[in-house]
């Protein structure tokens, strides 16, 4: 018989560093109603109902962290997923409550409303923790972006969501409203001061992504707030030989050319 692995009791600061590693699966066996008040970024509700189910369905190796309201009854749920055969779970001492008392405040951040928290949890984040991350290290700032919210992206930034925040890819909340092809959510970023030329993982740029899948329009907007025309890929790819498209190709050659023009003389 295979022996088991036990389970292993962390404290806040251990489940802090764990969470940085994007394959751990976090369960929250609380009430249903304290779940939807507030949880860690990314959790699944965890109860009696679903737990055959999310055994069978979770591959042996995955990490799995697993926290209550106290610490108690998360080391019962962690004693039968280490019975089953997982090899790396965790039980989290002091729950939820240590967690969220002993989180630490963003500086200057403002109080989260509640219609903010209320999309917040509709979006499976915490509600009350604009910096949070779920699936890809996507941040709430992301999700808003990509859904073309301009007024839950103005919210987020007043209190106190981190712009500069990259996802599993390297890209920031601009890719994703480039995505969605929402202009406005550009002009919000770009206008609370986003890296419009934030290169991601692979070197690529909005004005680059914007470029390679025939969104002019996107790629107009950019070129307009200023992007680099000359980045290149880890590849050595620009924007310009990624163009997918004859009307991409013609503004990308339009800034180019506009880029290397002299500048008038002024003459007094």
């Amino acid at each position: 018989m295979r022996p088991r692995v036990p389970f292993q009791r962390i404290d806040i600061g251990q489940a802090a560093e764990l969470l940085q590693r994007d394959d751990v699966l976090r369960f929250d066996v609380r009430d249903q109603a304290a779940f939807a008040a507030g949880h860690l970024a990314g959790a699944q509700h965890l109860t009696q109902r679903n737990l055959s189910e999310l055994i069978a369905g979770t591959t042996r190796r995955t990490p799995i962290l697993i926290y209550c309201y106290h610490g108690h009854a998360s080391q019962e749920y962690a004693q039968t997923f280490s019975d089953f055969g997982f090899t790396e779970v965790y039980s989290l001492d002091g729950g939820y409550e240590a967690w969220r008392q002993h989180r630490p405040a963003r500086s200057g951040a403002a109080q989260v409303g509640p219609s903010l928290a209320a999309w917040l949890s509709a979006q499976g984040f915490p509600a009350d923790d604009v910096d949070a991350i779920i699936a890809n290290r996507t941040t709430p700032l992301m999700k808003a972006a990509h859904l073309g919210n301009v007024a839950v992206i103005r919210e987020l930034l007043a209190a106190g969501a981190d712009i500069s925040a990259r996802n599993a890819d390297g890209n920031n909340a601009l890719w994703l409203a480039c995505v969605g092809r929402h202009l406005d959510a550009i002009d919000a970023l770009v206008e609370a001061g986003i890296d419009v030329d934030n290169s991601n993982d692979n070197g690529a740029t909005a004005l680059m992504y914007a470029s390679s899948s025939g969104r002019a329009d996107v790629v107009a907007h950019l070129l307009a707030k200023g992007a680099n025309i000359s980045t290149e890929t880890l590849d050595g790819f620009s924007a310009l030989d990624m163009a997918a498209s004859l009307e991409c190709l013609t503004l990308l050659r339009n800034a180019a050319r506009a880029a290397k023009a002299p500048t008038a003389e002024v003459r007094p």
